[in-house]
């Protein structure tokens, strides 16, 4: 299985009041074509910041991250938005919907940022996919946490990313409602056939990734294959 990404040694290190502070510590991983990956990891261990590292919005002190072959430290912040828009799909905990927008502008306004010729049809698609083709109209404010994190889902795979990044895309949701979403996750990442990287403090819904990694103190302090991409 080829890899669509490697990290080689990277450090993050940021400055505080207190001096500077090493987030990331001298990290290395693969994440393979078309497998989920599953990360952990008390609070603090850098597990987001791993995360906006592969999505190209922290830069690296130092180390190697190349994504799709492409290495984001030589790339400027305008060629960075290109590539994250082409390549990137990324789903938050706290939904990041823009609130003026319908459900379907939310999702359509990647696809126009892509030049997809027919956006709203493919955003209305998609919304269809997650169950809210007849919440298309609906602001963000009219609907519940679950349906806020399905617009999310479908704004993030709409484009057809390469590599999907969840961060706790339960976390706002009780266990019912996140249950259904993770289930739709794993639906539409198998779908898509992209690679996704999802950190998550539930234990058995880790063991749902191909891999997990398990984060301490800024490093990785472990790798274990849960299953095979076929298995899932």
């Amino acid at each position: 299985m080829s890899e669509i990404a490697q990290l080689s040694d990277v450090t993050l290190r940021l400055k505080a009041q207190a001096g500077e502070v090493e987030i990331l510590r001298g990290i290395s991983l693969q994440i393979e074509a078309g497998e989920s990956l599953g990360l952990v990891g008390p609070s603090g261990s850098g597990k987001s910041t791993l995360l906006m590292v592969l999505a190209g919005l922290e830069r690296a002190t130092s180390g190697r991250v190349i994504v799709m072959g492409e290495d984001l430290s030589r790339l400027n912040e305008d060629a960075l938005a290109l590539f994250r828009r082409k390549h990137i799909g990324i789903v938050f905990q706290s939904f990041h919907l823009i609130p003026t927008m319908t459900a379907l502008e939310n999702v359509a306004v990647p696809l126009e940022l892509a030049g997809r010729r027919d956006p709203f049809e493919e955003a209305a698609r998609q919304l269809d996919a997650v169950g809210l083709g007849a919440r298309i109209s609906h602001l963000p404010s009219q609907l519940s946490g679950g349906e806020q994190q399905r617009v999310a889902l479908a704004r993030a795979i709409a484009p057809r990313p390469s590599l999907l990044l969840a961060d706790e895309p339960t976390g706002n949701l009780d266990a019912t409602t996140g249950a259904a979403i993770i289930d739709l996750l794993f639906r539409l990442k198998a779908a898509s056939g992209t690679s996704l990287v999802l950190i998550t403090h539930d234990a058995d819904l880790a063991r749902r990734c191909d891999r997990i990694a398990r984060m301490r103190d800024g490093q990785i302090a472990g790798v274990e294959r849960v299953r095979t991409a076929a298995a899932q």
